[in-house]
């Protein structure tokens, strides 16, 4: 079961997220670095475990704003950089065609950002694409086809529950359930609630492939013992 963290990206910091409502999004603090730097915060998450991949979520970009550029180029600049989950509100096929073609990048389509179904059709079968899932307080935000057939999702399928993500209140595990049993032999990766080691062990019975997570590693619930016991 992997376990991958999550950086959440704003105005070039890394922002602390609270059940999807992003307004209220402020600079992350954390026992894990004396900063908000992005590369800060992954040093410090490094040191809890050596992470070989970490999810990006691209609020600016995801807002139809400006992408955090520089901050991605920084972390694939780094001595040991990690393999991206980039989440930056992709929407034509143009940017993400050019996404695809970087090696240390992987694409995420996320249901949030997207008019209808087409960019889903026409890069599902692309190893490097991944597909989010994305579930507000009133359903899936997106179109209706990224849940109603399966035969279209890549190899993985990030299940994201906004209103769990930051809330410590335990990962959706009925909605993952019904996703995994859709999805085949294909990842199926939780996002949203995860709060300590039974929750990842929870959700390894379910046969969930991994967990995207953030405040466990950062309030100390997930510690090194526990992410070296679960082979992460």
């Amino acid at each position: 079961m992997r376990i991958i963290p999550v950086l959440d990206l704003k105005g070039g910091e890394v922002v602390r997220a609270q059940q999807g409502k992003r307004d209220r999004y402020r600079p992350i603090v954390t026992p894990l670095s004396q900063s908000s730097d992005v590369v800060a915060v992954t040093e410090g998450l490094r040191r809890l475990y050596p992470f070989a991949t970490f999810y990006i979520a691209d609020l600016d970009a995801i807002e139809g704003g400006t992408p955090n550029s520089a901050a991605l180029a920084r972390l694939k600049a780094m001595a040991e950089p990690p393999e991206l989950w980039v989440d930056a509100g992709f929407a034509d096929e143009k940017t993400l065609s050019a996404a695809l073609a970087e090696p240390w990048l992987y694409p995420v389509l996320g249901s949030e950002s997207q008019q209808d179904d087409a960019l889903l059709r026409r890069f599902c079968d692309h190893p490097d694409l991944i597909l989010s899932l994305d579930f507000f307080d009133d359903g899936l935000r997106g179109p209706a086809a990224f849940l109603d057939e399966p035969a279209f999702w890549p190899q993985k399928v990030i299940v994201m529950t906004l209103a769990k993500v930051g809330s410590a209140s335990g990962p959706d595990f009925t909605r993952l359930e019904a996703i995994k049993a859709k999805a085949g032999s294909r990842f199926v990766i939780a996002a949203g609630g995860v709060r300590n080691e039974a929750d990842i062990r929870a959700l390894s019975s379910l046969g969930i492939a991994a967990a995207l997570v953030a405040t466990s590693l950062h309030d100390g619930t997930l510690t090194p013992g526990h992410l070296a016991t679960l082979g992460t």
